[in-house]
C-alpha cells in the first residue's frame, strides 16, 4: 500500500489527467494520416506513448525543479519540496515511464521506435532550457507539438510535410499558454535568475507575445484546412477555437491572474478536445461520402 500511496501521490504530482492537453492532436494527426479511424492497436499504443511519455516528462520536470519549487510561494508544497516524495522515488518513477514509453513504441513501427530515444531526450532536456534560453516557451511547444507528426509516423510509418503545420499548431498554442502561466512567477524567475519571458520583457509584453502566438496559430489552422481539403465542420471547429480563445485573453490581464487557473486547465483542454471532435467528424465524413460514391 506504501508503494501505491507514492504512486498515486506522484500522479497527482504530474497531473497525468492533463495528457488531454496533447492527446486530442496526436489523435488528430492519426487520423488524417488514416483518412479516418486508424486500427485499434494502432490508436491504443499512441495513447500509451502519449500518456507515458507525458508522465516522464513531468515527473522529471519536478525532479529537476525540485529546489526551484521549494523556493517559490506557487509551488513550494508540491510532492517533492513537500517532502510528500523523494527524489529518488520521483526520479525512478521517470526512469519506468521512460522504458515503457519505448517498448509501446516499439508496438508501432520501426520509425516510430528510431525516433522514440530522441523524442524522449528531447522531452527530458526541456526541464533545463529554463535556465539558459528566454525560448523554453516554445520548446515545450515544439516538444508537444511533436505529437501530431508521431502520430502520423505511428500510422504510416512514413512522414508527410503536411502534418508539420499541425506541429507548428500545437507549437503556437502551448508557447502561448506557457508564457502565460509563467506570469505567476515572473517575480521569482527574475530574483532566482531563470530566463522566462515573463521575467525578462516584463508581464504586459509577455501578454501580447502569447496573443500574437495564438493569432498564429489560428491562421496556421486555416492553412491545415486547406492542405488536407476539410470541410464546413472542421472550420466550425476553427471558429469555436477562435471564441474559447478569445474568452482565455479577457478572463485574465496582466494585472488579473486570479483566473490563471481556469484559463490554462479548463479552457486548453476544451480547446484541444473541441479542435479534434470537429476535425475528426469531418474526416469521418469524407470517408464515408468516399466510400459511398463508389
Amino acid at each position: 500500500m506504501k508503494l501505491w500511496h507514492k504512486v498515486r501521490t506522484t500522479l497527482e504530482m504530474i497531473k497525468w489527467e492533463h495528457s488531454v492537453f496533447a492527446l486530442p492532436f496526436a489523435l488528430t494527426g492519426a487520423m488524417l494520416a488514416a483518412g479516418g479511424w486508424p486500427r485499434v492497436s494502432q490508436v491504443f499504443w499512441i495513447v500509451v506513448c502519449m500518456v507515458l511519455a507525458r508522465s516522464a516528462g513531468m515527473s522529471f520536470n519536478r525532479w529537476a525543479d525540485a529546489n526551484l519549487d521549494a523556493e517559490n510561494p506557487r509551488t513550494k508544497m508540491r510532492a517533492i519540496p513537500a517532502g510528500l516524495l523523494s527524489r529518488e522515488f520521483v526520479g525512478g518513477f521517470t526512469l519506468v515511464a521512460s522504458i515503457l514509453f519505448l517498448l509501446a513504441a516499439s508496438q508501432l513501427n520501426h520509425l516510430t521506435l528510431l525516433l522514440a530515444l530522441p523524442e524522449l531526450a528531447i522531452l527530458l532536456a526541456y526541464s533545463y532550457t529554463k535556465r539558459f534560453t528566454r525560448w523554453s516557451h516554445l520548446v515545450l511547444g515544439f516538444v508537444l507539438g511533436t505529437a501530431p507528426a508521431a502520430a502520423w509516423i505511428a500510422v504510416r510509418g512514413s512522414l508527410d510535410p503536411r502534418i508539420l503545420v499541425l506541429t507548428l499548431v500545437v507549437l503556437c498554442w502551448v508557447g502561448g499558454f506557457d508564457i502565460l502561466y509563467a506570469c505567476q512567477d515572473a517575480e521569482h524567475d527574475r530574483r532566482v535568475g531563470l530566463k522566462s519571458l515573463p521575467a525578462l520583457i516584463g508581464v504586459p509584453r509577455a501578454f501580447l507575445l502569447a496573443r500574437g502566438l495564438h493569432i498564429i496559430m489560428l491562421a496556421l489552422m486555416v492553412w491545415l484546412t486547406e492542405l488536407f481539403m476539410m470541410g464546413a465542420i472542421a472550420w466550425v471547429g476553427i471558429t469555436i477555437v477562435a471564441v474559447l480563445l478569445l474568452y482565455e485573453h479577457l478572463i485574465i490581464s496582466p494585472s488579473d491572474l486570479r483566473r490563471m487557473n481556469a484559463a490554462f486547465f479548463t479552457m486548453n483542454g476544451l480547446i484541444s478536445v473541441v479542435f479534434f471532435t470537429f476535425v475528426a467528424a469531418d474526416i469521418l465524413l469524407r470517408s464515408w461520402l468516399r466510400n459511398h460514391s463508389r
